[in-house]
């Protein structure tokens, strides 16, 4: 059965064979027990693109632009490790990078298949540049 985003809302009640963790552990399969156990890696309570994909569907067909372009941002941003977002993550603060570091960081995402992602990053170099919030 094809993706509905407005019939398959909320997907782990109504298509949790959709849910699955980047390791490929079902939702059903992600419980306390599971976790108490020992069975569960860090990746196991993390959320594949696919699903935030689906999860920007759902917000898309109910009105909700915002949200699912951050959802979608997301999506390109699952790949990519944590060391790395949040290296991007302190690039982005007020006053910690030049204009020139925010488009290294763009082209970088770019690089990385992260075209949304870079988009922002960019237009935050625009509006840190309007507030003079950029580093010198």
């Amino acid at each position: 059965m094809e993706f509905d985003p407005t019939r398959d809302y909320p997907l782990g009640a109504r298509r949790p064979e959709l849910v699955t963790t980047p390791g490929g552990t079902s939702l059903a399969d992600v419980t306390l027990v599971a976790a108490r156990e020992g069975r569960l890696r860090a990746d196991d309570l993390r959320a594949t693109p696919e699903t935030l994909r689906r999860q920007a569907d759902v917000a898309r067909a109910s009105g909700r632009r915002p949200l699912a372009e951050n959802l979608e941002r997301a999506a390109e941003l699952a790949a990519i490790p944590d060391r790395e977002l949040l290296e991007i993550y302190t690039a982005l603060r007020p006053r910690r990078s030049t204009a020139a570091e925010l488009e290294a960081w763009a082209e970088r995402l770019e690089g990385r298949g992260a075209p949304r992602t870079a988009a922002f990053v960019r237009e935050a170099a625009t509006v840190y540049a309007e507030r003079r919030l950029l580093a010198v």
